[in-house]
């Protein structure tokens, strides 16, 4: 018997795609979505291949289809038997500083980021409200602790808007919910692979992700993650005059 059920949303590669292989080894069934159908099939033929006594459901979804991401989370609860926790992953990283000709690319983060999110919430919290009990993960990033300068201007402030809408769950107390946000640092995934100067800090996906998982596993309120050195430096970056976080930046 499996150690419980998990929809975890833009799996098809990077740090969710992770959290497929960690999760499935800790025991749990998966209900995975991306747009890109494909790729899940190899991560799915993976995992099946690693844990052969897990489920793997895979839907294609774009988080920005408001009824289909309803729709999809539906069809994986009903196929998995109920869903324990949900991880609202998807995400983009595009962006421009504002005014210099790139709306697009800000807008299209803006609605991948939190308005697709704010579906993932709205279908998951039907499910957990209709079952009595739920875990809703955020993967928020560090960046959502103060804004950010130029192409990370609307990325950051999409992040935080993310942990604001956890903590207004959280403080309606709805009975049988857990909700976590996670912040990563910088670990390597798709949405960085591009970024060929060396990054201070910077982990590799299976070992920032294990740091994700175990903090999932704990139901953290809060996590940053990996705690070293991204416990130091987010308190830092609380305090610290907005003139200092930009040089850090």
């Amino acid at each position: 018997m499996g150690k419980g059920k998990i929809i975890i949303t833009g799996a098809s590669a990077g740090l969710g795609a992770e959290m497929a292989h960690q999760f499935a080894a800790l025991g749990y069934d998966l209900g995975l979505c991306a747009r890109r159908r494909e790729k899940m099939e190899a991560l799915r033929s993976d995992v099946i291949a690693a844990h052969p006594e897990r489920t793997v459901e895979l839907r294609a979804l774009d988080v920005t289809d408001h009824d289909a991401v309803f729709t999809v989370f539906h069809e994986l609860s009903q196929a998995l038997g109920g869903v324990d926790r949900v991880i609202v992953n998807a995400g983009l990283g595009k962006g421009a500083a504002l005014g210099k000709g790139r709306a697009d690319a800000n807008r299209r983060t803006a609605m991948t980021n939190f308005v697709g999110a704010l579906s993932q919430s709205e279908a998951a919290m039907e499910i957990f409200r209709e079952q009595g009990r739920g875990h809703l993960v955020m993967i928020s990033s560090m960046s959502a602790l103060r804004g950010m300068r130029k192409a990370m201007t609307v990325y950051a402030a999409t992040k935080a808007g993310l942990a604001s809408l956890a903590e207004g769950l959280r403080s309606e107390r709805v009975p049988g919910l857990d909700v976590s946000v996670i912040y990563p640092g910088y670990i390597r995934s798709e949405m960085n692979e591009h970024v060929t100067q060396k990054t201070p800090f910077m982990v590799d996906t299976k070992t920032g992700v294990r740091s994700m998982v175990a903090a999932i596993e704990k139901r953290k309120t809060k996590a940053y993650v990996p705690a070293w050195p991204w416990v130091p430096i987010g308190w830092l970056l609380k305090l610290l005059p907005l003139s200092l976080v930009r040089k850090l930046t």
